[in-house]
């Protein structure tokens, strides 16, 4: 990753200002906890409409959490900057009122094309899922 740069400053409080103003992430609670260049962690609270059947977090809340994470981590550096696909492994079941912290890290990034791990965990440390998704820049889109 490039030194923190008056550009990196910019694509931080761009990419914190997006996290604070989606919609999904307030309905759903999900707080941003950490933002940095290529980086963020956010985390949510697993509530009751969460469950699936069978009684134990939805795959596509967990899903949602990890993605919010890699958005902004993927938009720290300013242009506008979308998923262009992404993978998640789901491990352990995670249960209502569980705290759960989705942490995302820029991996590599090559011209406009990306790739961030985002792993979800649990109070304690323990793995509930590990996600990989690949951004690409928008060209022309600051």
């Amino acid at each position: 990753m490039a030194a923190m740069g008056a550009e990196d400053t910019d694509g931080v409080s761009r990419a914190r200002e997006m996290a604070d103003r989606d919609p999904t992430n307030r309905a759903l609670g999900i707080e941003l906890v950490e933002v940095g260049p290529g980086r963020a962690t956010l985390r949510m609270r697993v509530g009751e409409a969460m469950l699936n059947g069978h009684g134990t977090m939805h795959g596509g809340y967990l899903f949602l959490l990890a993605d919010a994470a890699f958005a902004v981590a993927c938009n720290t550096h300013g242009p506008v900057t979308v998923a262009q696909g992404a993978q998640v492994s789901f491990l352990r079941p995670a249960r209502a009122g569980e705290e759960l912290t989705a942490a995302a890290v820029e991996r590599e990034r090559a011209g406009r094309s990306g790739i961030y791990d985002v792993t979800v965990r649990r109070a304690g440390g323990e793995t509930v899922a590990e996600f990989r998704g690949q951004s690409a820049m928008l060209a022309g889109r600051p």
